[in-house]
């Protein structure tokens, strides 16, 4: 109602795929995950057609718009703490088998890229 009433065109319109896509799951109560991944999975799809249209995912309105609904992500920052005092890649063969115990922590909160990107770099 407010992107109507502010005549937010951009805002509006996303909402209404959005709220189409909730239509689609079958059902009429979603939980807070759901939610998250049908925002998720909207916000990838759209920055992959962009990619294969030559365009930039970071210029997208649509995209900008359904992240201000997404709870917001784990920095590089916290996720590189985190790892350095709970980890102890002493018990594992290879570094990465850290993996699941790092997204075990963070979830849907940590880009399981750039947790891949940060344990390739550690030493």
């Amino acid at each position: 109602m407010t992107a109507m009433k502010e005549k937010d065109s951009a805002r509006k319109e996303t909402l209404r795929v959005v709220m189409g896509e909730f239509g689609r799951t079958g059902s009429k109560v979603l939980s807070d995950e759901d939610v998250v991944k049908i925002l998720k999975k909207l916000a990838k799809s759209e920055a992959e057609t962009l990619e294969m249209s030559g365009g930039e995912a970071a210029e997208s309105a649509f995209i900008r718009i359904i992240e201000g609904y997404l709870p917001k992500m784990a920095s590089e920052a916290e996720v590189r703490t985190w790892i350095s005092q709970h980890i102890d890649f002493a018990k594992y063969k290879h570094k990465m088998q850290a993996m699941r115990e790092i997204m075990g922590h963070f979830g849907a909160d940590a880009d399981g890229s750039m947790v891949r990107r940060i344990l390739e770099s550690m030493d």
